[in-house]
């Protein structure tokens, strides 16, 4: 299946207030069972090598500035997909993310139903706080447009 990206459709100030940045990708799906939890549990089940890779380089360079690696709480217990706490969930929407000292994000995954197939999308929000946002902000952006889409093809596996 195709990962096309789209323009975003999501209500950005009510998710992410004051975001900066929004990009969106979606792929169709022909399974009508399909709900937006167990397509982001899809997407977030396993990543590419090269993507585990780029993410533990990731990780290596920002603990040091004392950026967070994941969205779990020490001793909270949090609903999570993968590094991500979920923050809302209905049957069509899932919003995961985390806020940063750096930068707030969201990723938003969406499941129609236009006609026999379904279509999820995933919604990037970004809100950066301060140039250490903005640099990783746009430091990730290469990687974040290859990632996403490799992310959303697996929910068609």
């Amino acid at each position: 299946m195709t990962v096309h990206e789209i323009a975003p459709t999501v209500d950005a100030e009510t998710l992410l207030a004051g975001a900066q940045f929004a990009d969106a990708f979606c792929v169709d799906v022909a399974d009508r069972d399909l709900n937006a939890r167990r397509a982001a549990e899809r997407m977030m089940a396993r990543q590419p090598r090269w993507a585990e890779a780029l993410l533990s380089l990731r990780n290596l360079l920002v603990t040091p500035l004392g950026l967070k690696t994941s969205g779990a709480s020490p001793g909270a217990m949090r609903d999570m997909i993968g590094i991500f706490p979920v923050v809302s969930e209905t049957p069509e929407r899932l919003v995961a993310g985390f806020n940063d000292s750096h930068l707030d994000f969201r990723i938003v995954v969406d499941v129609t139903a236009p006609g026999g197939v379904r279509q999820v999308t995933a919604t990037t929000l970004v809100k950066t706080h301060n140039w250490l946002g903005r640099t990783y902000l746009a430091t990730i952006m290469p990687f974040h447009r290859l990632i996403v889409p490799a992310l959303l093809r697996q929910v068609t596996d």
